[in-house]
């Protein structure tokens, strides 16, 4: 299936590793030009430069996004270089663990700009160039919204906000022609994931009960599972596609997870 990403511009915050990095090396192999916007510059320059060694094309941009104004210093610096914005994937974010008794309001605050403020800065400063390329946005959003976790307040309000805003934005987007969908992410093996698993006691038994509870194979998901249903979403390939939340997990969050293994 041709997905007709050749030369599009597609920025991705978060690029530089885990399901940013998956969604990066996708859009550079469909002959893209992903965008990576990632705050760690060595982090940045080491995919770019696995692209670059590949053939494929890529830029890369430091921007720290918990500060307001980088997102829109982030979209200047790439209309300066490419004059254009086909496609914006807002994925940076972490589950930080602000809950309701242990948080309180500066850290709830500032989760929020970990997790969804950067995803509305970002749409609103991209927005004039996504109009005239008539482009799209996929925000990548957590399970967690859906079925919570415990001690994650902010991280949860995030979630529930980055889902609100992909059905508002579908809609004022309409007349435009920009389509926003978003993925959902349950159980995904990253490395911020790995660290998570590395910190809690017996980290191997822990992470076999989870893999259990995932009807569909008993897995985690890949990041190159998430990575390829995202660039299907920023693709012509779905051209009548909009205000979905798409769950790419396994089945971990709609069917019953005390079913047996086939």
């Amino acid at each position: 299936m041709d997905l007709q990403l050749k030369d599009k511009v597609v920025i991705v915050t978060g690029g530089a590793k885990g399901i940013g990095e998956a969604i990066v090396r996708l859009l550079a192999k469909e002959g893209a030009t992903p965008v990576i916007v990632g705050r760690n510059e060595a982090d940045n320059q080491r995919l770019a430069d696995d692209i670059i060694a590949e053939g494929g094309n890529v830029f890369q941009l430091v921007a720290e996004l918990t500060h307001p104004s980088a997102s829109e210093e982030a979209i200047k610096i790439v209309l300066e270089k490419y004059g254009r914005i086909d496609g914006l994937v807002n994925n940076a974010g972490v589950n930080d663990g602000v809950g309701l008794e242990s948080g309180n309001y500066e850290s709830f605050v500032e989760s929020l700009h970990k997790n969804v403020i950067h995803y509305y800065l970002m749409a609103h400063h991209a927005l004039p160039a996504l109009k005239k390329s008539k482009g799209a946005i996929v925000n990548i959003g957590s399970k967690v919204a859906d079925t919570g976790q415990g001690g994650t307040s902010a991280y949860a309000a995030s979630n529930g906000g980055r889902n609100a805003l992909t059905r508002e934005w579908a809609v004022e987007l309409l007349p435009y022609g920009i389509r926003v969908n978003s993925v959902i992410v349950a159980e995904c093996y990253t490395p911020l994931y790995q660290t998570w698993i590395n910190s809690i006691p017996n980290p191997e038994e822990k992470l076999a009960s989870i893999k259990a509870k995932i009807p569909f194979g008993n897995r985690m998901t890949t990041a190159e599972e998430i990575a390829n249903t995202t660039v299907f979403l920023l693709s012509e390939a779905s051209s009548h596609t909009t205000g979905q939340l798409v769950y790419v997990d396994g089945g971990y969050v709609h069917l019953d997870r005390s079913i047996s293994p086939l």
